[in-house]
């Protein structure tokens, strides 16, 4: 009975264990991709200014055309590359917060 006990015991330690360190490879994993975030709407926010001011700048209607299809392409191209980048910090969320319990997948399911 008190080796029952002890090991419900132990057990729940080992699951508090687990549980700490899958919400500190959480908490870093956010934080990294609020980061992300907060950089790209700075950056974002900049650029949308400097095209502004350069489409108040423009002489011509094909100048206007021009700085506005060249802000398009940029603001698809950084951000796929942001999206790529934030998507590649979710996946390593995901497998930071899985880690500390992969011990107990295995004897749960033997052989995966």
């Amino acid at each position: 009975m008190v080796k029952d006990i002890e090991d419900m015991q132990k057990l729940g330690k080992d699951n508090l264990d687990a549980a700490m360190k899958s919400f500190g490879g959480f908490s870093k994993s956010a934080q990294a991709i609020a980061a992300q975030m907060a950089d790209y709407s700075k950056k974002s926010f900049e650029d949308a200014s400097k095209v502004l001011a350069k489409l108040s700048e423009a002489k011509t209607l094909e100048q206007a055309i021009q700085i506005q299809t060249d802000y398009g392409k940029t603001v698809y191209n950084d951000f796929f590359a942001r999206a790529t980048k934030i998507g590649e910090l979710y996946a390593d969320l995901a497998k930071e917060s899985y880690k500390p319990f992969e011990g107990y997948v295995s004897m749960i399911a033997p052989g995966r």
